[in-house]
């Protein structure tokens, strides 16, 4: 049987998490980090189980190649068995096993109160992502190449925006001259510019001692950062078709065995790396993804571990990677659905458009997948702002578009609560029987911040209004509020004294000048 039918106990952490998260949730407001969704469902039940029957087929029989000494001897213990082609076989028995022994209590903790995000159920939490090697230019309004300093302006911008919950990192340093270099300045660029959740990735295993080393340094010792991991590793742990990353394998058993929670990815492409058919790119992302994390369950079977098949869509006339188009929405919902159906902490890409700019393209792209990733219950769906270029390229002013945009995703999937309050036959009385409108009714007012978002640079004035003050479009209100936080917001999440000893240890590639005003 599937995972989402086994009655589970809590663990004993689970109390502590739900108060935690209740806690963050007292002050009434029309939408917050964790509003739960899951009624969107693109595979019927019967489609569900038909995948996870073909998922468990493929592991069994076709295996999965290039895995680690570490893997391979956890599960050929386990009754797997190693072929002479090097491909690893994995018992449906011990996948089952490992489906129902998953943590389902995950909670990305934030450094900032009443920010951290439990992963679990059909909690939906949105955030950042891509590594883009390009952004285009505040100024120029042109392509250019990222820096360091370009991603620590993405995180205080982002820690502006009331609904981007986690700040994973969007751009590559790409003036980091060496791997050790680029992990840690990518570190540092996120801890300095945000205390929401941050999730990186890590260039080699070898450079996994130095970033828990600062993350431990961070937060006041290795015990404290253990309780509360307020940094996620991003392992894309396969290279589709049904091989490992070898060495994405061991630094995600690194981050493991150093208290990180690690998103294990699968990002096939269609037509090119997975098969052309939806179906089959599903089973394929289910499968390489369920098999690395297998792997990661046996060295540690507490381990913090998200679900993050991330199947990719393929425009089939030029081979390019596309994410615009229903075919990629339905698909990652799909995805979403059967994190849902396994009852996994689960995370989704959604929100990167084709589009160079944020146009009217990049809006309805970015809007259909978020919205069906998010109905369909995705925990945390990362590219869900600020993304371009179909993943090549980033912009700052469209993470405050997207902002507007995400806290209207995240109101549609609240719904409509019914009860005898919000029924309103008393009121409808009232105000029948007396004034004849409901502006001035005492629910209207108190009702107005706690059932309606509002957009920060979305425009909602008439039209002579609008021109008589200048008829900015979108993009330009965008533009100038990205510039007003930049101009205004320099802050530096980390103690001084730590900032200091990673200056002295390190070469960090954000100016000093940047971040010495803004200690926290």
């Amino acid at each position: 049987m599937p995972a989402q039918n086994a009655a589970r106990p809590r663990r004993g952490r689970s109390a502590k998490m739900l108060k935690r998260q209740e806690a963050q949730n007292e002050a009434p407001k029309a939408v917050w980090p964790g509003v739960t969704a899951g009624r969107y469902a693109p595979l019927s039940d019967i489609e569900a189980d038909r995948t996870h029957n073909a998922v468990l087929e493929l592991l069994s029989t076709l295996g999965i190649s290039q895995a680690t000494p570490t893997m391979i001897d956890l599960v050929c213990e386990r009754g797997g068995a190693l072929d002479d082609k090097g491909r690893l076989f994995f018992p449906k028995a011990l996948v089952e096993e490992a489906i129902t022994g998953f943590r389902r209590d995950i909670t990305l903790y934030a450094r900032r109160p009443g920010m951290d995000l439990a992963a679990t159920g059909m909690r939906v939490h949105t955030s950042t992502g891509g590594g883009a090697p390009s952004i285009l230019d505040l100024n120029s309004g042109t392509y250019r190449q990222t820096v360091t300093a370009d991603l620590y302006d993405c995180a205080r911008v982002v820690d502006q925006m009331d609904h981007i919950h986690a700040f994973s990192r969007p751009v590559v340093c790409t003036d980091a001259p060496n791997p050790l270099a680029l992990d840690v300045n990518t570190l540092y660029a996120c801890l300095a510019g945000t205390n929401k959740h941050v999730c990186i990735s890590v260039s080699a295993p070898e450079n996994m001692e130095t970033i828990a080393e600062l993350c431990y340094l961070a937060a006041g010792g290795e015990e404290a950062f253990r309780a509360q991991p307020f940094v996620t590793i991003m392992c894309t742990h396969v290279v589709p078709p049904m091989r490992f990353a070898t060495e994405s394998c061991e630094i995600a058993e690194h981050a493991i065995r150093h208290g990180f929670p690690v998103q294990y990815i699968s990002a096939g492409q269609m037509g090119a790396t997975s098969p052309v058919t939806l179906a089959g790119s599903l089973v394929q992302a289910v499968a390489e993804t369920l098999g690395g994390m297998v792997g990661g369950w046996l060295v540690d079977p507490d381990a913090a571990i998200i679900f993050a098949p991330k199947p990719l869509v393929s425009d089939l006339r030029t081979g390019a990677m596309c994410g615009g188009g229903g075919e990629q929405a339905v698909l990652m919902a799909a995805a979403a659905q059967m994190g849902r159906y396994y009852d996994l902490p689960t995370s989704s890409i959604a929100g990167y458009t084709d589009s160079k700019v944020h146009d009217a393209q990049a809006g309805y792209e970015k809007n259909l997948s978020v919205s069906l990733a998010a109905h369909a219950g995705s925990n945390i769906i990362t590219h869900s702002c600020g993304t371009l270029a179909s993943m090549l390229g980033c912009s700052l002013e469209s993470f405050v578009i997207d902002n507007d945009m995400l806290g209207g995703v995240l109101r549609s999937i609240r719904g409509v609560e019914v009860d005898d309050s919000t029924l309103s036959m008393d009121v409808i009385a009232d105000v029948v029987n007396g004034e004849g409108h409901y502006l001035g009714h005492a629910q209207t007012l108190s009702r107005m911040e706690t059932d309606y978002v509002y957009p920060q640079i979305a425009d909602r004035r008439q039209p002579r209004e609008w021109e008589d003050d200048g008829a900015e479009d979108m993009l330009a209100r965008a533009r100038q509020k990205a510039r007003e936080i930049l101009a205004g917001h320099r802050p530096n999440y980390l103690p001084q004294d730590v900032d200091a000893e990673i200056r002295a240890r390190f070469e960090i590639l954000v100016p000093a000048e940047l971040t010495s005003r803004g200690h926290r």
